[in-house]
């Protein structure tokens, strides 16, 4: 096997780079089963790509916050003859908030991915917690050093124990030296040596240690504190070297500066081995619990060092057995304690050290390296079973979200479905809007069609309500109203009234009950002489959609159907004088809701068999679909700068949730009309979008609220909740679960039978 390594990676001074060296060549050691071929992509904490001098088995270099990079990486791999990835996953290696750039690069990649976790954490944030499900998502395999990471997988970050692996951290492949040159150095020479190493930060507690030796010292005079180590490069870009001589000050206040010795310097392992064999304590008094793996305790344990340790979640497990001891967090007495017993006591000290290093036998880097081997055999051999059967399946609709109105029935009171919401948090003083207890009676009629919801049954009259209180004398509608019931305009927009009919049409057509259908009949007759004073094209399209609707239920009334036939006219005007070879849309520029322009063409082909309404919906939804599907999953067209005509340039966000449920609707419609099931496969890729399918790989649709965020941004998801996204992700999911049902009874009704069109094979 050939692997591509994706990490930080020597010279550059870092735990994980270091790691990754160590397990290319623990893995490489196997020359039967791993090709010398194998490579690194290595990341750069610098824009300047010569900053490191790396080693020949570097053959990429991605610059962190760089977002190209990640991309053209993604590509480097999949065209190399690598079989497999194996990827160091640390929050602060890779670029953007939490390290988000790198899920584009994984979303890419086409071999089986291996994703070593090296740090979880215990509470993380939304992006925190989300970048590690997809991260996990996309990994054949996740492996985690201890067990307490593996219960923090399972419980908190909701990934499958079955795709877990177990492997503690590897350690050096060495053993003690006879004449160890270290012990002859200045700094140990006839001293009782405290050792600690590892990148100088704050969170390290250094300052513990030396507020212990006083009364250390006071019994053992001879003793020596030395700190390997530079400092953190983070750390120096922001203060320099003041942590390090605020060390210095403090033991000059404390009288032991004698005590203490700064070695300044990055060693090799082997360096670092002789360090810790001549030490007689090795100590990590970090500050907090919250440590999943230290790379520096494994080392120690490894050289079967006499190990003292605050009670991080790592050093409890590592530890155990009488392999070490504990002292509490900042406890300098505790430590002082401990230290003064086990130089007291010889026999205490060499226990520990024999139980180190017998344990650590089998955490040495050739034995780590196999298991490896194992885990990536196991990954290959999967991938490629999955590859001859033809793949994944587009869409499981077993793993779908479970349909929920939680956060509906949270947004909405007794007036009706409240606009905004702070994270999922109603946000009350933005009132309500007549567009959202549209789509919201919509929805309502979809969830109760679909599983007959009680919820979806009791929430339908609030919706309908309020577009009635909405509706002025003259049958127009405003759109605005404030939380204390008060009208905020005269008159709303040509689309809120078009989104407004549209739902009264679908109500009429799909109603629960006749009460239902005529209260909202009245309403629709009530608004009908608006319809030949629109001049909007989305109000139109919406209103055309609303209209198709009540033909349904009232497919001889030719008075609407006479008003359907007079608004596809502007529409089909606005097509044909924007359209010509290269661009075939209604405007001069591509917005909002586009989806809408193309359905609404389709309901009134459905209505009327007007082939030119088809045919300028078909030619319309490809230019659309060229221009918004790449790469495998939905890129809509962002809101800040659109697309115009003239340019061809694309804003590429804030991506809008409506705009993936027009899209949904529109590839929807388009398959009930021409029973191609490329517009089935086409409406499920619009859909995965909410759930991390799209430019970001990030999920919009929120396990924990039900709700959908607000958008899609250039560094992650609007995280507010509002009523316009939440209300078009569950529209989304129920045309979807429909469609399913509705190609499954098309392939059962025998209408399939050979057909061997790749493009029409069965999806489910």
């Amino acid at each position: 096997m050939k692997i591509a390594y994706i990490s930080s990676y020597p010279p550059r001074e870092c735990g994980i780079a270091t790691f990754n060296h160590n397990l290319l060549r623990a893995i490489g050691h196997d020359k039967v089963a791993i090709s010398d071929d194998s490579f690194v992509v290595a990341m750069n904490d610098s824009e300047h790509l010569h900053e490191y001098e790396y080693p020949k088995e570097v053959k990429y270099i991605i610059r962190q916050e760089n977002q190209k990079d990640y991309i053209r990486a993604a590509d480097y791999i999949n065209t190399s003859l690598a079989d497999a990835c194996i990827m160091e996953h640390e929050f602060g290696i890779y670029g953007g908030e939490s390290g988000i750039y790198i899920l584009p690069l994984i979303a890419r990649l086409q071999k089986p991915l291996i994703t070593i976790f090296h740090t979880i954490l215990k509470d993380p944030n939304y992006l925190q917690l989300t970048i590690i499900r997809e991260i996990a998502k996309y990994s054949s395999r996740v492996v985690v050093m201890s067990h307490r990471a593996v219960g923090f997988l399972t419980g908190i970050y909701g990934i499958p124990f079955s795709k877990i692996q177990l492997i503690e951290h590897g350690v050096p492949d060495l053993e003690a030296k006879v004449e160890n040159p270290v012990k002859q150095s200045l700094a140990f020479k006839n001293k009782k040596v405290l050792f600690t190493f590892g990148l100088i930060s704050r969170n390290k507690g250094l300052e513990t240690v030396i507020q212990a030796l006083p009364k250390i010292v006071a019994q053992n005079p001879d003793v020596m504190y030395v700190i390997l180590g530079t400092t953190h490069p983070g750390v120096i870009k922001n203060s320099g070297e003041e942590y390090r001589d605020s060390l210095k000050k403090l033991a000059k206040k404390l009288n032991v500066s004698d005590n203490l010795t700064f070695i300044n310097k990055f060693v090799s392992e082997e360096e670092l081995f002789d360090y810790l064999t001549a030490a007689d304590m090795y100590i990590t008094p970090y500050l907090n619990e919250a440590q999943i793996t230290s790379g520096t305790l494994s080392y120690a344990v490894g050289a079967g060092a006499a190990v003292i340790s605050t009670p991080y979640w790592h050093a409890q497990e590592l530890l155990a057995d009488n392999r070490g001891r504990l002292f509490d967090f900042r406890d300098a007495d505790g430590l002082a304690n401990t230290v003064n017993d086990l130089f007291k006591d010889t026999h205490k000290l060499e226990k520990l050290r024999s139980n180190a290093y017998e344990y650590g036998l089998h955490l040495r880097w050739p034995s780590t390296g196999q298991v490896f081997i194992d885990v990536l055999e196991e990954a290959v051999s999967k991938y490629l079973s999955e590859k001859e059967k033809g793949g994944k399946q587009i869409i499981d609709p077993d793993m779908m979200p479970a349909f929920s109105l939680a956060h509906v029935q949270r947004l909405t009171d007794d007036t009706g479905i409240v606009q905004h919401a702070k994270y999922g948090i109603p946000n009350l003083k933005e009132g309500y809007c007549l567009d959202d207890n549209s789509r919201a009676l919509i929805l309502a009629i979809l969830a109760y069609q679909q599983n007959k919801s009680k919820a979806a049954l009791e929430l339908l009259p609030i919706y309908l309500s309020f577009i009635q209180y909405m509706q002025c004398d003259d049958g127009n509608f405003r759109n605005f109203l404030s939380f204390k019931r008060e009208y905020l305009d005269e008159v709303g927009s040509e689309d809120s009234f078009g989104r407004t009919v549209w739902a009264l049409g679908y109500l009429i057509s799909n109603a629960p009950n006749n009460s239902y259908r005529e209260f909202a009949k009245d309403l629709f007759l009530k608004s009908a002489p608006h319809f030949s004073k629109l001049t909007h094209l989305r109000g139109i399209a919406n209103t055309i959609i609303g209209l198709e609707k009540y033909l349904e239920a009232h497919p001889y009334d030719g008075h609407i159907k006479e008003q359907m036939n007079l608004l596809i006219v502007p529409l089909k005007a606005a097509y044909n004088t924007n359209r010509n070879k290269t661009w075939h849309w209604f405007e001069d520029k591509m917005t909002y809701d586009n989806g809408i322009l193309p359905l609404a063409l389709l309901s009134h082909y459905e209505v009327s068999k007007d082939e030119e309404s088809l045919s300028m919906a078909l030619e319309s939804m490809q230019f659309l679909s060229k221009h918004t599907i790449s790469d495998g999953y939905l890129n809509p067209v962002g809101n800040d700068g659109w697309l115009f005509k003239d340019t061809g340039q694309m804003a590429q966000y804030d991506q809008q949730a409506i705009e993936t449920m027009a899209m949904v609707l529109m590839y929807f419609k388009a398959y009930e009309i021409t029973l191609d099931l490329s517009y089935i496969k086409q409406m499920y890729l619009c859909y995965q979008w909410f759930l991390g399918e799209n430019s970001l790989h990030l999920p919009l649709y929120d396990h924990e609220t039900k709700g959908c965020g607000d958008g899609l941004q250039p560094h992650g998801v609007n995280r507010n909740q509002g009523a316009e996204s939440t209300l078009a992700y569950w529209i989304s999911h129920l045309i979807v679960l429909r469609a399913l049902e509705s190609e499954y009874e098309y392939i059962q009704s025998g209408e399939l039978f050979g057909i061997s069109n790749e493009e029409n094979k069965p999806l489910i």
